[in-house]
């Protein structure tokens, strides 16, 4: 969990180059990445301006974690010291934020945000609100520490800023134990904090207990969680809803007295209540004080369910991670592992950021049932769309019943999508060739739901603009058909999705607004999404009243029913003929439409490129439907 180890009485502090050669063999390592030279040269200038700083407070004792990564995400604090407190004798720590600036203002009146003279890149987090949520965090996270809440303070060191006068702006935040800060301008103050801190005997015993420290939910963390969830307005559950909850809570109950370990499955459609369950879950485990996490693979989800989740509370955002944050996490050290979207689990865990000590080729699954002594998959077999995805019921049933392990299944039938409409699911399904005993078939109107065929991509636009002038929501979607490029220098998205004369852009590809287009992540939920065709990796897991869909000419309709065209496919992850067949292209791009067909609540308007595919479509729902 940290770069390096030592004190402030290492040679090394002298000969900086060869500390920093250390540290680029342990990231290396580590990560498998090298650090830049803006990181390599803090590490050169800041790391001995510390270090001279504790020699003189006669703390070289005090342990040094360089570069400490905090339990269960990638986010590094620069350096942790760790000590006992001079008073108590307790284990203390603090958790040093290190800056070579010299100045640094306001960001537009706003004192979270500052501007550094000199720095690209734009305004930059206020240090003293870095720092002291690094020491949230690792208080909310850091198991050994949960009951010591006087054992972690906070500091942000500028050792270049000779005049207070030019960073004064950093003060106007709260100044905590949490969050201080010094200027080089004031030592004598730093030091004396430090001292107040930690006293001059070694450190290595709290090194230790922070190092080996389990990773798990604080119970004061859980609380805050169960008080957010809880006033939440939420759907009714319903039949299977309440039993997936209730067996759920049961099997944890059981595992606790039993010392045992049960895996298990939720299953049901799109718009059946996953993320509910999950949410129910997640707060009534959390009220019972039950170490609990709520995880899925997708960026967007995730992010959305912290914003939703932790509105009032920003600390229950920590409660939401990847599927790849638990490479590293302890055996059975949750109670409960709560995985939505579970159909997005991949084969490993591994990217370019992963350590080396990780790069062993184990599944991601084997991590994720690991992690908790009730592992709890949420999927809809449909909706794996990408190679790689390795969420289906039978894939983890297998796994799960090669390590010897009971699985219980529980299929949910309620529907709170497509206007509850069942028989909406069932065309969709049978219209893409998804349902291997039944074939396409006409659309029998049902009044929960509509299904609107267009001939025009102006069409589908105007239809959906009326539906908004009316009051609801409306996004557009479409198969992955174009190429998607990056916006221009002037931050203009380039209207890649282009029918005759009809083009619109892309969504947003990063966590950026781009002029009035919300960050990718934010798509489907906040105001200004519209105005760009989402794609299946924002789409997925969102839903809104009306939902515009365009059919690619990766789709076509021949003779009885649906075909694949693997050459008017755009999407980089499907270009590999090796890694995905043919076949497996043409699961994944039926799957990737049956996504995109169900996002709607009240209806869905189609238009699709190809002449004959629209024809069949007109002939299955009905020109007049609406």
């Amino acid at each position: 969990m940290t770069l390096l180890r030592t004190t402030a009485a290492d040679p090394r502090f002298d000969q900086p180059e060869s500390l920093v050669e250390q540290l680029l063999e342990q990231m290396l390592f580590a990560t498998g990445s090298r650090a830049g030279p803006a990181e390599q040269k803090s590490w050169l200038r800041s790391l001995p301006a510390l270090a001279a700083e504790l020699r003189e407070a006669d703390l070289c004792d005090v342990e040094m974690l360089l570069e400490y990564r905090m339990p269960l995400t990638s986010q590094r604090a620069d350096v942790v010291l760790a000590g006992v407190h001079p008073d108590s004798g307790a284990p203390s720590y603090v958790v040093v934020e290190l800056k070579q600036w010299s100045a640094a203002y306001a960001f537009e009146e706003d004192s979270n945000l500052v501007d550094v003279p000199g720095m690209p890149g734009g305004p930059k987090l206020n240090p003293i609100l870095q720092v002291r949520g690094y020491c949230d965090y690792i208080s909310d996270f850091a198991r050994a520490l949960e009951d010591q809440p006087d054992a972690l303070a906070g500091v942000a060191y500028l050792h270049n800023a000779v005049d207070p006068a030019l960073v004064a702006d950093l003060r106007r935040v709260p100044i905590t134990t949490s969050g201080q800060l010094f200027t080089a301008a004031e030592r004598d103050g730093f030091q004396r904090f430090l001292r107040s801190r930690l006293a001059s005997s070694s450190g290595r015993a709290s090194a230790d207990l922070l190092l080996k420290s389990h990773a798990a939910p604080s119970r004061q963390l859980l609380k805050v969680a169960a008080d957010e969830v809880k006033n939440r307005s939420q759907f009714h559950l319903l039949g299977n809803q309440q039993l997936a909850v209730d067996l759920v809570l049961h099997q944890v109950e059981q595992a606790r007295v039993s010392d045992s370990k049960r895996v298990i499955v939720v299953s049901g459609g799109p718009g059946s209540g996953k993320s509910v369950i999950a949410l129910e879950l997640l707060g009534e485990l959390a009220r019972q004080g039950r170490s609990v996490i709520h995880a899925t693979g997708s960026r967007s989800f995730t992010q959305t369910l912290r914003k939703v989740a932790g509105h009032r509370a920003p600390r229950v955002q920590k409660l939401f991670k990847y599927f790849n944050q638990f490479m590293a996490a302890e055996v059975n050290g949750l109670d409960v592992l709560i995985m939505d979207e579970a159909h997005r689990i991949r084969e490993t865990s591994v990217d370019r950021y992963t350590r080396a000590e990780f790069r062993t080729g184990r599944p991601q699954i084997d991590e994720l049932i690991d992690a908790a002594r009730v592992p709890v998959f949420l999927l809809d077999e449909h909706q794996v769309v990408r190679p790689g995805e390795m969420g289906s019921l039978s894939q983890i049933t297998g796994f799960a019943k090669s390590r010897g392990l009971e699985v219980i299944h529980v299929p949910i039938d309620a529907q709170f999508r497509c206007g509850g409409s069942e028989e909406y699911l069932q065309w969709v399904q049978r219209l893409l060739g998804l349902d291997e005993t039944n074939g396409p078939v006409t659309w029998s109107p049902d009044p929960a739901f509509a299904i609107e065929i267009v001939d025009s991509p102006w069409e589908l636009e105007r239809r959906l603009e009326e539906k908004m002038a009316d009051g609801y929501s409306a996004r557009m979607t479409a198969g992955y058909c174009w190429p998607w490029s990056d916006p221009t220098k002037d931050g203009e998205l380039i209207a890649d999705v282009s029918v005759g004369d009809w083009a619109r852009p892309w969504n947003v590809k990063g966590d950026r607004r781009v002029g009035d287009a919300p960050p990718a992540a934010m798509w489907a939920t906040v105001e200004g999404g519209f105005g760009q065709v989402g794609c299946i990796y924002t789409a997925q897991g969102f839903e809104y009243d009306w939902n515009g869909v365009i059919i690619g000419p990766d789709l076509l309709w021949r003779d009885d029913g649906f075909i694949t065209d693997r050459g008017a496919n755009r999407d980089p992850d499907f270009k590999n003929s090796t890694k995905v067949s043919d076949l497996r292209f043409d699961r994944l791009v039926r799957n990737v439409y049956k996504v995109l067909l169900t996002r709607g609540m009240v209806g869905t308007v189609i238009y699709a490129t190809d002449p004959e595919t629209r024809d069949a479509l007109h002939r299955l729902v009905g020109r007049d439907e609406s």
